[in-house]
């Protein structure tokens, strides 16, 4: 006779959940049992929800989309409810929304910047924040690519008022509702913190396509505090300038540190890199790997810009999977401390959690960074002329982009040893993941908005 399953009481709520990566932490969710470091559930998965097992107080969850591999329709963790929010502004979004709900998810539509709808949002235990403009160029383009068609009412902002609204006035009604409700929440952040001026000033050489670095040098001389040849770390400078949507989310950063130190609820905040998969939308500003994959393999031009036109420049990448096991961890760690407590202390002043940092890099490190003269070259021989007939032309171009950087790669090393985490997924199992997707789907960018 099977074990009765325990209601887990766990309510996850998910912005930008019909996005990228917040539908492929709903996935994993999902396909995974969560929250603890110790199983909260007796009973085994279930392809049927378990009379009773869904508490009233549910945690919400903002953006996520994407394919998450091999699952089941219907599958369900007892115990766990997930509620997807999403306004669908970004082309291909769409599409996730009927695979996620027959997981078991509640998708509501709507948009993070009417305070009115965040607060009525049903009350959850965790908010995990995927929602944002997540493009380095966001605000300098025209008013019509940054405005979601579907909402009106902002369909006449400077791209610049569009993009402070999106990422940092979402952020500021999701900190009011985390407050109302006491819910945790986990902020998905950005590299792009980090000062661009001081980014821009790593020294180096190009030689055939090859970022150089002298190593022994910058370490040995600390010519700029937080670099290494391991990465950025968390003592780089935040200098500005750093991007209007880099500052957008470093505000959303102090804010979220202010609420939850001020409000007592938990906070856990994620700096990421480049995040990949299967079913990310690629654009040239945003899902790199997904726009030059799809767009090599189906012969459109394609374009080096800046570096000397050497596609030198050089990014680290991780798989959404592994945030979401981070998250889980995060997410366990402060249920445990809050469990039975009677204290009104802030959470961050718990014994445990007080030595925890509030914010870590996250990625795949220097073993997943590659230049795109390296993406370029594999994709070349997966998919060169002798298979798939003449390859497009390629403009290399010394045109320097807005807020680009040769180098780009975090040192998640604090985060490993804080939670024992560290990546599963490795930069060509990533890239493997990417193409098979490619392959099985030609119409990609047209649906997500990759061809110019």
């Amino acid at each position: 006779m099977p074990l009765e399953a325990k209601p887990i009481t766990m309510h996850l709520l998910i912005t930008g959940g019909c996005g990228f990566v917040g539908s492929r932490i709903a996935k994993w969710f999902l396909a995974n049992e969560p929250l603890s470091s110790g199983p909260l559930s007796s009973g085994p998965l279930s392809s049927e929800p378990v009379p009773g097992s869904y508490p009233d107080r549910r945690a919400p969850a903002s953006s996520g989309d994407g394919s998450s591999g091999s699952l089941t329709p219907g599958l369900k963790i007892p115990g766990l409810k997930i509620t997807l929010v999403d306004n669908l502004m970004r082309p291909g979004s769409q599409t996730n929304r009927a695979p996620l709900e027959c997981l078991g998810a509640e998708v509501i539509l709507g948009d993070l910047r009417q305070r009115d709808f965040v607060e009525s949002l049903p009350a959850c235990d965790w908010v995990i924040d995927c929602a944002a403009n997540p493009s380095v160029l966001a605000g300098l383009g025209s008013a019509a690519l940054d405005a979601p068609a579907n909402i009106p009412s902002q369909a006449n902002q400077s791209p610049s008022q569009n993009l402070v609204d999106h990422n940092l006035g979402g952020t500021i009604h999701l900190l009011e509702y985390c407050k109302r409700h006491r819910a945790g929440m986990v902020l998905v952040s950005s590299s792009r913190v980090y000062s661009i001026r001081e980014l821009s000033r790593i020294p180096h050489q190009i030689k055939n396509s090859v970022l150089q670095f002298d190593w022994d040098r910058i370490e040995s001389e600390n010519l700029i505090p937080g670099l290494s040849r391991q990465g950025i770390d968390e003592r780089f400078s935040i200098e500005p300038p750093l991007s209007l949507y880099g500052a957008t989310k470093l505000a959303s950063e102090w804010l979220a540190k202010e609420y939850s130190n001020a409000f007592d609820f938990p906070l856990w905040i994620n700096r990421c890199g480049i995040l990949a998969g299967s079913g990310q939308f690629g654009k040239a500003d945003q899902g790199i790997i997904t726009y030059w994959m799809h767009r090599f393999l189906y012969r459109h031009p394609l374009r080096m810009l800046g570096f000397q036109g050497s596609g030198a420049q050089v990014r680290d990448c991780l798989h959404p999977d592994d945030l979401a096991r981070l998250v889980q961890l995060q997410i366990g760690e402060s249920i445990g401390e809050s469990q039975g407590r009677q204290t009104q202390q802030p959470l961050q002043n718990q014994p445990s959690l007080r030595s925890k940092p509030i914010a870590v890099n996250v990625s795949g490190g220097i073993e997943s960074a590659f230049s795109l003269q390296e993406l370029h070259e594999w994709c070349a021989r997966r998919w060169g002329s002798e298979r798939f007939g003449a390859v497009s032309e390629l403009q290399r171009i010394d045109q320097p982009r807005p807020y680009d950087a040769p180098w780009i790669v975090l040192d998640s090393n604090k985060a490993r040893q804080t939670w024992n985490w560290e990546p599963l997924r490795d930069r060509l199992s990533i890239w493997e993941e990417i193409a098979e997707h490619a392959e099985e789907n030609p119409n990609w960018l047209q649906i997500s908005g990759g061809i110019d």
